[in-house]
């Protein structure tokens, strides 16, 4: 019988740059969008405060762009501080490669297994599903989903009594299955 389990996000992550007001490098999203308009043309941020010292940073979304060439429900988005865009913007590899930042997904995320009832069985079939690209260790997945230590899981996957398609001593942030011999 196959397991599904499901990492989905709790919170949004901290991101991850360097302050200009103190040595802090982590900040929090305030959900809040700053837009200005100069004629034809439209930039947007958002904005984020570092956890330290509470300084506020500009993430740009959009730069230097006409007017006309943004979607309408977009504008309205920005307008109204979505928070769903929020969390679409940070996901969206182009804002954080253009603005260099990465993400903490530290305590951000929790693991769904569906109860407890796989853990008494000899051979464990699981699908790992993600709601959003979590980077995350397998590893570290396993055995908080199994209720064993890392160190116990690293030992199934060298005596090949834990078996994947995918490479399992990285990070993931794509859906994988796996199955566990005991």
């Amino acid at each position: 019988m196959l397991n599904s389990w499901v990492v989905t996000p709790t919170c949004l992550p901290l991101v991850l740059r360097p302050c200009h007001a103190c040595a802090s490098a982590r900040f929090r999203t305030s959900g809040k969008f700053r837009v200005n308009a100069n004629h034809k043309l439209i930039d947007a941020w958002l904005l984020v405060l570092c956890t330290a010292c509470g300084e506020t940073a500009k993430l740009t979304v959009l730069e230097r762009v006409n007017v006309r060439s943004v979607r309408p429900e977009l504008l309205d988005r920005l307008h109204g501080n979505d928070p769903g865009l929020t969390a679409e913007l940070l996901q969206d590899p182009v804002v954080r490669r253009r603005n260099r930042v990465a993400l903490d997904w530290d305590n951000a995320w929790r693991l769904d297994t569906g109860g407890s009832d796989h853990l008494d069985r000899e051979v464990i079939d699981v699908s790992v599903r993600f709601a959003a690209r979590i980077p995350v260790r397998p590893v570290r997945l396993i055995a908080e989903g199994c209720g064993l230590s890392r160190s116990e899981v690293e030992r199934l996957l060298t005596e090949g009594k834990l078996v994947s398609a995918v490479r399992l001593d990285g990070k993931l942030a794509a859906d994988f299955t796996f199955t566990l011999k005991r």
